[in-house]
């Protein structure tokens, strides 16, 4: 038996904390969360995530654990080419000079991002008709002067139809009717400009610096 009773172990309590003033971490995790620790074997610290399940604005993680390669890959070809998203699909050229091929050009314009919220569209299936709800319509129309200097063409020269294409279809009975109104490639049936959501908040792309093409004197 022993002679004496040990000390009682005290207990913790989260009010013997020090204060930390409001909207402001203790000192150690602010250290984690400002600061990249150099270690003998490796840096720690070095994620940018805050908390489990916060992601950067333009930016998203997700674990898949103990399945089959394949399987991983098709999950990776599907959030690539399957998951819908406000970006441009199809593109009319009708006249391009300049040392882009064409489908060049198309595909980096299907890169540039839109800024627009996508539950204010409508999904445009296969027998759907393009309209103001299901409907963007950019245009892109860049010139260099001969003797001027080369120019970058950048995201910020699309410019937004919200009336829809100006582009007229080509008929083949044009000249008989050149006394009705020229078909384009989309109609809307009212402007684009008249909903609320856009009135303050044009349709433009996310980043007015991507460059898309640079033109020569001429081109």
């Amino acid at each position: 038996m022993a002679e004496g009773a040990g000390e009682e172990k005290k207990k913790f309590s989260i009010w013997d904390l020090p204060d930390v003033p409001m909207g402001q971490l203790p000192p150690h995790l602010e250290l984690q969360r400002s600061r990249v620790s150099c270690n003998k074997d490796a840096p720690i610290h070095t994620e940018s995530i805050q908390y489990s399940g916060a992601n950067p604005k333009n930016e998203s993680q997700f674990d898949m654990i103990g399945i089959d390669a394949a399987i991983a890959n098709s999950f990776r070809r599907i959030l690539i080419a399957e998951l819908p998203t406000m970006a441009i699909e199809k593109v009319l050229i009708a006249n391009n000079t300049s040392i882009i091929q064409d489908e060049v050009l198309a595909h980096r314009l299907g890169l540039v991002p839109i800024r627009v919220d996508p539950r204010l569209f409508d999904y445009l299936s296969k027998n759907d008709q393009p309209n103001e709800k299901n409907t963007i319509v950019f245009k892109l129309h860049v010139q260099c002067k001969r003797g001027s200097p080369r120019i970058t063409v950048k995201s910020d020269a699309l410019k937004w139809l919200p009336n829809g294409s100006e582009l007229v279809k080509e008929t083949r009975n044009a000249a008989s009717d050149s006394s009705s109104k020229p078909e384009t490639y989309t109609y809307f049936g009212c402007s684009q400009e008249t909903i609320p959501e856009f009135v303050k908040n044009p349709i433009i792309p996310k980043y007015p610096d991507i460059i898309i093409a640079k033109l020569g004197p001429g081109q």
